[in-house]
């Protein structure tokens, strides 16, 4: 049988949400035998955070991306990822990124090859006049569009940027137990240090609360020019709090964290699917977020598996924390359901969405 050949196309496998979405895809598409996997990496950076398995053929540019000469850098970028992709000659093409997917766009432009392409943001995210534009000019040309929830299909739909729309929701791994790790009163919570994920009102929240055996940790990184942790730690500093938060950076072995953890918290108030709920919810911890645009609540069911809060109601957020600290049971009930109804994302179930949806479908 003549395998198939199937391009991933992001800028790079840096730690991040969308990263780690597709680096979860590449594995259950390389484990097929009948599908030859293709990679190709064209970002700014480059950078490969999640591992790739070895039989996945990797494209990267041989230029570094010069800021200082970006017009010139983005047309060799555009040059290598025409060149590239029609070298390889895939059946599909699944790309990621919404102020990227235009540039892959454009690249193939007037090539017959399938672009699937899929935003990884908040559904009606402003994405300024240019890239607004770019999107709404070249996303019709793509052979079609995976939205992550139905609020954002809903709103794709509305602007007519394709006719073509499938919801697939992200895949979340199943997090086992290990040997040796316990639960302890940790409050988690894992995210970029971005302003929309608020960990300032986070840390002031939980401060306010009164039971000193519990700590916050949070674990993620500055990010987009954002030098957020210089601003958090003096947040913790000036509460003499050094012992009840703790920022923990990157971590390789995020998991480790989650199977410690008692609560998961989350005040992101921009999402488009956010993995982090996902997987605390796999590892069986109980969730508080606010409910944004999309993604919270096509996971949280409230009250049954965890706690979704209006948005920026931070009095009923610290309520409802506070519920969860206090009640061990309620936690461990929380837990076991969301473990329970997050395997509905399992990485089989929507890697087999994503083939179906993109022509590679098999019931070999």
């Amino acid at each position: 049988m003549e395998r198939k050949k199937l391009c991933l196309v992001i800028p790079s496998l840096q730690a991040g949400g969308m990263e780690r979405v597709m680096s979860e895809l590449a594995h259950y598409f390389a484990a097929r035998e009948e599908i030859e996997v293709h990679l190709v990496l064209y970002g700014i950076t480059r950078e490969i955070f999640y591992p790739i398995p070895d039989n996945i053929l990797i494209s990267i540019p041989r230029f570094r991306f010069n800021n200082r000469w970006r017009l010139w850098c983005t047309i060799k970028t555009i040059c290598f990822l025409r060149k590239a992709i029609k070298r390889i000659n895939p059946d599909s093409i699944l790309s990621f990124g919404e102020y990227w997917n235009s540039f892959v766009l454009i690249a193939l432009f007037r090539l017959r090859f399938p672009v699937f392409v899929s935003d990884r943001c908040q559904p009606d995210k402003n994405l300024g006049r240019i890239h607004g534009l770019l999107r709404k000019i070249l996303y019709p040309l793509s052979a079609g569009i995976i939205a992550q929830t139905e609020k954002a299909a809903e709103i794709y739909g509305k602007i007519g940027l394709n006719r073509n729309i499938a919801v697939i929701g992200n895949p979340i791994r199943q997090i086992a137990e290990r040997p040796g790790i316990k639960r302890e009163k940790i409050v988690l919570t894992v995210g970029r240090l971005i302003n929309t994920k608020h960990h300032d009102k986070l840390i002031e929240l939980f401060l306010s609360l009164s039971d000193l055996e519990w700590r916050l940790v949070i674990v993620g990184y500055d990010h987009l020019k954002q030098k957020n942790s210089k601003c958090l730690q003096s947040i913790i500093t000036e509460h003499n709090a050094e012992t009840r938060v703790i920022l923990a950076g990157k971590q390789d072995d995020v998991d480790a964290y989650y199977l410690r953890s008692g609560i998961f918290a989350f005040t992101s108030s921009s999402e488009g699917f956010p993995n982090v709920i996902g997987e605390a919810m796999a590892a069986g911890l109980p969730v508080v977020a606010f409910d944004c645009v999309a993604g919270p609540s096509e996971m949280i069911e409230d009250k049954k598996n965890g706690f979704l809060v209006p948005l920026f109601d931070y009095v009923l957020f610290r309520e409802r924390l506070s519920v969860l600290m206090e009640d061990s049971e309620l936690r461990t009930a929380f837990g076991k359901a969301a473990k329970r109804d997050i395997f509905k994302y399992s990485v089989d179930n929507i890697g087999k969405k994503y083939l179906k949806f993109i022509g590679l479908h098999s019931d070999c």
